[in-house]
């Protein structure tokens, strides 16, 4: 047995030892990441440079956008890796629509990844990525991910948050988002946040209701769905609201009264939404809430999302220093 166990752990060592090898490069830029300004950390969520999917092409982004902190987005993650992958088509997931080939695949696919999120190497390699960014001067204070909604899959999913080094994960606000998701963040100690589009101008939208649900559910509040779609100052919520928000997704949006183009996104500057408002009063208050550029808007051409986010990020510097 002991032998077993020494084996299993010299393997452990290898395979981090090779997967860090396979996935170190120089990070160009990395000495000066500095984008808290004024006491306010801005950031970005890694949707931002959506066109772009290698996690080792996503760091550098960050880095050559300026970005000191980011909510990562945790798609391609597992692949990156290494996680077994099923060979079976999501579209042919449904049971009815698969052969007895599939569903054997499909079984042996399930029991193959269980045991790989449940293995020692695996959440080395996760240590591994958390120090890649660190190193690169990028922290990562929130992921955006799960790996299912049963409690096993949502325990693992907040154990390699924690791993990374965020507080907590986001995902969409909703009633059964903050009964499961935020029911796992007690477990784990640490925060579900939720993100809005649109809700808030339903009338039957209770957002007191939903974050009641659990003290460890917090707000990913997005300012420019908020404004964009009730025309309500995004400052006065965040004013009233801001013990309970861990978070806020920046973008300029027209409001919904807006006679030309109403709940658009714009370049910023050019929107209606109250950004800098909003950055002045966290500024002012001292308040512990993460900022984060989330581009949403059409790319000029000539330009890309790494270059239209880093002038995001000066915008938002202008305004705090």
């Amino acid at each position: 047995m002991m032998k077993n166990k020494t084996n299993t752990s010299i393997l452990s060592i290898l395979a981090v030892a090779a997967f860090m090898l396979m996935t170190s490069f120089p990070i160009q830029g990395q000495e000066a990441l500095n984008s808290n300004y004024g006491g306010v950390q801005i950031g970005a969520i890694t949707y931002s440079f959506r066109s772009i999917q290698e996690v080792d092409a996503v760091l550098q982004a960050c880095v050559d956008a300026g970005l000191s902190s980011v909510e990562l987005m945790g798609t391609g993650v597992e692949a990156y890796m290494g996680a077994p992958e099923s060979t079976v088509s999501r579209r042919r997931m449904r049971a009815s629509d698969q052969t007895d080939e599939e569903k054997a695949a499909i079984k042996s696919y399930e029991q193959e990844i269980v045991a790989w999120r449940n293995s020692d190497e695996t959440m080395a390699k996760y240590v591994a990525l958390r120090k890649k960014f660190n190193d690169a001067g990028v922290n990562i204070h929130i992921y955006k991910w799960t790996a299912g909604m049963s409690d096993e899959e949502l325990d693992y999913s907040f154990k390699v948050a924690r791993t990374l080094g965020a507080i907590g994960i986001t995902t969409e606000i909703g009633e059964e988002n903050c009964t499961k998701v935020g029911a796992a963040a007690e477990r784990a100690g640490m925060v579900a946040i939720f993100h809005n589009h649109i809700q808030f101008a339903r009338e039957d939208f209770d957002v007191d209701k939903l974050l009641a649900l659990n003290p460890a559910n917090r707000l990913n509040f997005d300012i420019g769905h908020y404004f964009g779609s009730t025309g309500k100052n995004p400052a006065e919520f965040i004013a009233q609201y801001h013990e309970q928000i861990a978070s806020i997704h920046l973008k300029d949006k027209t409001g919904k009264d807006n006679a030309e183009k109403a709940n658009t996104n714009m370049p910023w500057g050019e929107g209606e939404t109250p950004v800098a408002e909003v950055l002045l009063l966290i500024k002012e208050k001292g308040w512990p809430i993460y900022c984060d550029i989330e581009l949403e808007y059409q790319v000029p051409e000539g330009s890309d999302p790494v270059k239209e986010v880093a002038i995001c990020r000066e915008f938002c510097k202008e305004i705090l220093e």
